[in-house]
């Protein structure tokens, strides 16, 4: 069920892509490719006390702002199969992992951006801080939350073990993650704004 439901999501982010404009475009390939390998040691270093419950970083925020929401799930795709390929993800859960670990805190992550965009004022910090730092935050409790969900009604573990050993060091996890999503954003607007497509000059710099 999980993997079919990623299924029906991917291929409408395939389909709803400009594939002859993306293969004309040499440099991002290399962006998009170079992005989802970067994102594969990222999720490696993993921690957790029981199988199943491990945590790690996300960095899907900037990824989704990088990329956009298409070419953000097909990449997150690729790291997913090379993680589990390694064997840091067991292949049994690769559709709930992609689902709930991949699709989800994207989508939840994109929308959080249309909404700063749509309606706060356009303004490079407003930006940095909610669409980088505070949406990775909120990002890394979407995912946190649905895998918590899954592994008690798939029976893994009672919901009590759940919250003991995976919920109570959410907190933890949230600062970090916003940290890390929020620093990788201002970098590439300073430095490299071309590569992260949804960030406008002309909507958060210009005439501010």
């Amino acid at each position: 069920m999980w993997l079919f439901l990623s299924a029906l999501v991917l291929l409408a982010a395939a389909r709803s892509l400009d594939w002859q404009a993306w293969l004309a475009d040499k440099s991002r390939q290399h962006l998009c490719f170079g992005a989802a390998i970067a994102l594969v040691p990222l999720w490696m270093l993993q921690a957790g006390i029981r199988d199943g419950l491990e945590v790690h970083f996300l960095g899907l925020t900037t990824l989704a702002l990088m990329l956009g929401w298409r070419l953000s799930q097909l990449m997150a795709l690729l790291s997913l199969l090379l993680v589990t390929w390694f064997g840091i993800e067991p292949w049994h859960e690769f559709g709930a992992n992609l689902l709930l670990g991949g699709i989800l805190p994207i989508s939840a992550s994109y929308f959080v951006f249309l909404l700063s965009y749509s309606y706060l004022y356009r303004h490079l910090f407003v930006y940095i801080f909610v669409a980088g730092f505070f949406n990775a935050a909120l990002t890394m409790a979407v995912k946190t939350l649905a895998f918590a969900g899954y592994v008690t009604w798939s029976g893994q573990y009672p919901w009590q073990v759940v919250v003991d050993d995976y919920l109570s060091i959410l907190p933890l996890l949230l600062f970090p993650e916003a940290l890390l999503n929020g620093m990788a954003i201002t970098l590439l607007v300073v430095f490299r704004p071309q590569w992260v497509r949804t960030f406008y000059d002309r909507d958060y710099l210009i005439n501010k």
